[in-house]
């Protein structure tokens, strides 16, 4: 018994799954009980069902309306209820997704289905190149639909017959797997923590994170090379990566060189722009700062009356980095703009204005003529304008440091200095920005950098400033002191964007260090020449890079850690000069391709150098610097592309997220510009973020967090969080436009969870009709099909061609909506619901019975083709319970179920302009037929007739072909499922019915006129039809059956069982609830 249960919940036997597992998975077929497509109105399915008949409208007992009965509910019951063919299969309307998932990707890996479609497949290569995720934590929503994005694609090109060979990867070095490592530690540990303990500990980090998050992605249903991922922490790929750094050295895009970077002093290493990040609501301390001019330039005599206005002037400036202030070494403006030197007013007596400028040790100020009334608003001070010049015009004035004895000019700066904000003077540190040091190499001005790795002010700083921490007490340090001197004009906090560390999450700052840098000046052009020849995926990726190439300045590549693949170079001991050679670093790529890079910190000097040089080692020692991480990444096209066989350089798709533009997607395409010249991509895709269902971002403290796992598996909650599976994930995915932010919660996992359930219905339908049919010996010849066959295959051909050209064009959310549509409106609505009669009632070989399977297994066919991406489970699961042999052992080798293009052209226009007119007609009779049962003159559709009038004549004649037809398929009366239809060509008849209604065509039918009234005749015990005939056909043993069915029953010699007297000994009737 418990075998039994277990059995029937798991599903049929998948071939391959071993013995051991299989006595579980065994189960009879086992009739779908009609009451699972029964409509409310009833039918063939209804009749089929016999004593399970749906009550009528208005009637008690029968249920909910239009309920449909769970699987394995009792029977149909009926005196001819084993003649009636219903469907049978063994694909179960309930999908068990978190035990059947698992089985069907067991079964997919006994098979080597991936991998013999990948590497065994007979098509060109393509190529979609992972971008590695960091291999420090779980996995989150972002993730899964990163994944299964890149699934799809893979999916839908082995379908069609390419070799998609998908090589998933992890980058594992750098600061956060370091951190992590750290802050797991003892602070006694911590502290005496070697380099290679660290290195050690941080590998087995990342290894143990990527079998974790490995496993998750398998569980996602995304196939690819899980056994043989490529992991940049080895030594293949970090010799490859050296190879690159080698190829960009050898091109002259590699140097070293002193100036301003993004340094994290949390972190105490150089940053790119890639790993930062800028929060909202960061509020700086602004101050205003007056610099105290010394002498006039030779420019200033030029203009009547500037020198005497400028005597006692000082420079008004603006910063957000107080603790620059040390650094400052020259003041910058911009030769276009205008320039005022304005005097203080004196009030006459005391009052606000004469308070705010009373600590100021000068009473004249330059300023931007733009920002002078700006400036008095801030200060508070009133000003009258003493002189007005260009910028031009003030350039080699000097001017001395408020607290340093230190001379310093006035420069040219560049468009970079505006009116926006400030005083159109800006204060200029090159020690400490990039504008700033691209103005002092012009200029000549030395770098001062007085910062520490710790971020705070050294010795050089002065006395006062030392060991303080530049963004806590040194800027509140340097402000008082610029107040003590009389140079304090304002301070004020000033909200804006602000750079900060993306993994320690604290504010960073500019300063001046010896890195090493890839020089993008040197390549610019080339990259930006590459940008244009990739197709962007949407198209406003293709500015977006452009736009951050060319404004990008040159790649700060070296990191002052330890976990990471070191910058192969040696110094001078007493010079610090630099050692780097093709050589050198030929030599090291081979020693890190035998042993891995901790070789750097376990041989000597003179192991690492070539021999032609090991006479140098006593005077060099090695550099302890790390490459950045997106180096590592960024090299992927060589230690994976160009290293894997069965993929392409460049690659067919990158596929990340939209933040990658200044990140994977960057840092990739300069190392393969800078040593190759090409990009690495044909085309990149790229997706938004996700957010909640009220498009908030997800944060734990929210408790809006959304678990792929707990989708997939199920929560602590079942009721709550029940278990999804894995395809219910992946239709969310497929439903959403993932070109911008996308938003998922419970309430759409619900939704995408019922039009799973609506999906599978239709094919287990589907399948269940296909029971005993073979389409080697029962397919129908397209030019027999009827009119209604030919089409709806006209619309699968339409449906398969629209949804490969949304799989070629990435438009998921495209193919989702077709099928939706497809399954809903053409199928379940019509097709499916007119096709039950032939089904059910016919005797089993028909031709009309036979020419609809044929069409059932066309659309199986196909859906299952064009699902098999999206949902490859229920895909694959709905292919192994094919009735008859498989074509090929799983859905994929079946390949793509291209339709056939006589299809398209199969109707002529009229015929398929008359079919367009049969369904406003079905719309139109179904309201009426509503109306009637409202009004109890009907209970079921069959128990009416239809009277149906079209002013416009062709219509009327392509209707009346229709009814005529003959075929068991296209007669009217099957296809709005009533007992009797008849066509009028006087609307009068129409209004004589007791429900009628008139509508306007939309399809160029004139008005439509439908009436109902309830159908003549009796009421077949079988069909439920009702007819003149019933009991007239010969033989005359089925009184109780009409003319369709007693030839049906009499072929198969059924003799009706004698029914039981009922309680009082009324008499039974043939059909229970009659």
């Amino acid at each position: 018994m418990a075998l039994g249960c277990l059995a029937r919940a798991m599903g049929p036997v998948l071939p391959g799954v071993s013995s051991a597992r299989s006595a579980l998975l065994l189960r009879a077929p086992r009739p779908l009980h009609s009451g699972v497509f029964a409509k409310a109105q009833g039918g063939a399915a209804a009749a089929a069902a016999g004593a399970a008949q749906p009550a009528a409208a208005g009637k008690k007992g029968g249920g909910k309306k239009g309920a449909a009965k769970e699987e394995g509910a009792e029977g149909p019951s009926g005196p001819y209820s084993p003649t009636v063919k219903l469907p049978t299969t063994d694909f179960s309307l309930r999908a068990n997704s978190p035990v059947r998932e698992p089985q069907i990707q067991a079964w997919w890996e006994e098979q080597a289905v991936y991998s013999s479609l990948a590497e065994g497949g007979q098509g060109e290569p393509y190529t979609l190149h992972d971008g590695p995720p960091y291999a420090n934590g779980d996995l989150h929503i972002g993730h899964a639909l990163n994944k299964i994005l890149k699934d799809f694609i893979n999916r839908y090109q082995l379908l069609q017959g390419r070799r998609a060979k998908f090589v998933p990867g992890w980058d594992t070095h750098g600061l956060p797997i370091e951190l992590k490592v750290l802050q797991s530690l003892p602070d006694k540990e911590r502290k005496s923590l070697g380099v290679l303990e660290l290195r050690a500990k941080a590998r087995e980090f990342a290894l143990k994170t990527i079998d974790a998050q490995r496993a998750a992605f398998k569980r996602y249903g995304v196939w690819g090379d899980w056994s043989s991922p490529y992991v940049t922490l080895e030594p293949a790929y970090e010799a490859a990566q050296l190879r690159v750094f080698g190829k960009m050295y050898t091109n002259g895009h590699i140097y070293r060189g002193l100036k301003p970077v993004h340094w994290s002093p949390s972190s105490r290493t150089a940053l790119a722009e890639a790993e930062l990040e800028y929060p909202e609501g960061h509020k700086s301390p602004s101050i205003y700062v007056a610099l105290p001019m010394t002498a006039a330039g030779p420019q200033a005599a030029e203009v009547p009356g500037l020198v005497e206005a400028l005597q006692g002037a000082a420079f008004a400036i603006w910063t957000t980095t107080p603790w620059t202030i040390p650094a400052n070494l020259a003041v910058a403006l911009n030769d276009q703009l205008e320039y005022c030197v304005v005097e203080v007013v004196e009030a006459e007596a005391e009052g606000e204005g004469a308070e705010a400028a009373a600590g100021w040790a000068v009473r004249r100020l330059v300023v931007a003529k733009e920002l002078v009334g700006r400036l008095a608003e801030k200060t508070g001070a009133s000003f009258k304008v003493l002189a007005t010049v260009k910028g031009s015009a003030l350039e080699g004035c000097t001017y001395k440091h408020p607290l340093y004895d230190r001379i310093s000019p006035v420069v040219i700066g560049g468009d970079y200095i505006t009116t926006e904000t400030g005083t159109g003077l800006v204060h200029t540190a090159p020690g400490h920005g990039q504008e700033d040091y691209q103005v002092g190499q012009r200029c000549g001005l030395p770098l001062l950098s007085p910062v520490d790795d710790a971020g705070c002010f050294t010795a050089e700083a002065g006395e006062r400033f030392a060991g303080l921490a530049v963004q806590g007490e040194g800027n509140k340090a340097v402000t008082a002191a610029l107040r003590e001197a009389g140079a304090l004009l304002k301070e004020e906090l000033y909200e804006h964007k602000y750079p900060y560390d993306w993994r320690t999450k604290k504010p960073t700052i500019f300063r001046a260090t010896s890195q090493w840098f890839a020089s993008v000046e040197g390549f610019r052009g080339a990259a930006l020449e590459a940008i244009r020849g990739v197709g962007w995926v949407p198209g406003g990726g293709l500015n977006r890079i452009t736009g951050m190439v060319e404004g990008r300045s040159d790649w700060c590549i070296s990191r002052q850690r330890k976990w990471g693949v070191p910058i192969p170079v040696f110094y001078d001991t007493e010079t610090d000069e630099a050692l780097m050679s093709d050589e050198t670093i030929a030599h090291i790529t081979a020693l890190v391709a035998q042993h891995g890079s901790d070789c750097w910190w376990t041989l000597g000097v003179e192991e690492l150098l070539p021999p032609s040089m090991k006479h140098l080692a006593p005077r060099l020692r090695k550099g302890e610097d790390t490459m950045d991480v997106w180096f590592d990444s960024g090299s992927s096209w060589a230690g994976v592309l160009q290293a894997t066989p069965g993929l392409a350089y460049p690659a067919d798709l990158y596929l990340e997220g939209s933040d990658q533009h200044r990140g994977w997607f960057q840092s990739s395409l300069l190392t393969s510009v800078a040593a190759n010249g090409v990009a690495p991509y044909k085309a990149v895709l790229t997706h938004g973020f996700v957010l909640d269902e009220k498009g908030q971002k997800m944060s734990k403290s929210l408790g809006n967090v959304v678990d792929p796992r707990v989708v997939i598996e199920g929560g602590k909650d079942a009721k709550a969080q029940p278990a999804f599976g894995a395809d219910v994930l992946r239709l969310w995915v497929a439903s959403v436009d993932y070109t911008s932010d996308v938003a998922i919660g419970s309430n759409i996992i619900k939704q995408m969870a019922d039009m799973y359930r609506k999906v599978r219905g239709t094919l287990r339908f589907l399948l269940g009709n296909l029971a005993d049919y073979d389409p080697a010996a029962h397919a129908v010849p397209y030019a027999q099909l009827p009119g209604l066959d030919r089409y709806v295959l006209g619309r699968l051909h339409g449906l398969m061609t629209e949804v490969a050209a949304a799989y070629d064009n990435y438009q998921f959310f495209k193919v989702f909506q077709a099928l939706q549509r497809f399954v809903v409106v053409d199928l379940s609505n019509f097709y499916l619901d007119t096709a039950k009669d032939r089904l059910y009632i016919r005797g089993p070989a028909d031709p009309a019975r036979r020419a609809c399977q044929t069409v059932l297994d066309a659309l199986l066919r196909g859906l299952l083709a064009a699902l098999a991406p999206l949902v490859p489970h229920m895909a694959e699961d709905a292919w192994l319970n094919l009735p008859y042999a498989r074509p090929a052992a799983s859905v994929f080798q079946a390949g793509w179920a291209a339709p056939d293009p006589a299809w398209a052209t199969g109707l002529t226009a009229a015929e398929a302009a008359g079919w367009a007119v049969l369904l406003e007609v079905r719309d139109a009779a179904n309201g009426v037929l509503e109306k009637a049962r409202s009004g109890k003159a009907i209970g079921a559709g069959l128990e009416a007739r239809v009277v149906v009038h079209v002013s416009e004549p062709a219509a009327a004649a392509a209707l009346a072909a229709l009814a005529a037809a003959g075929n068991g398929a296209d007669e009217l009366r099957y296809l709005l499922i009533v007992s009797q239809v008849e066509l009028v060509s006087d609307v009068a008849a129409v209004k004589l019915c007791p429900f009628h209604d008139t509508l306007a065509s939309a399809a160029g039918a004139g008005a439509i006129s439908v009436g109902v009234m309830r159908a003549s005749g009796t009421k077949c015990a079988r069909c439920w039809n009702y007819s003149e005939a019933v009991g007239q056909a010969a033989p005359a043993d089925y009184p109780d059956l009409c003319e369709r069915c007693t030839p049906v029953v009499a072929a198969a010699a059924f003799k009706p069982q004698q029914q039981a007297a009922a309680p009082g000994g009324a008499k039974q009737p043939a059909v229970a609830g009659v």
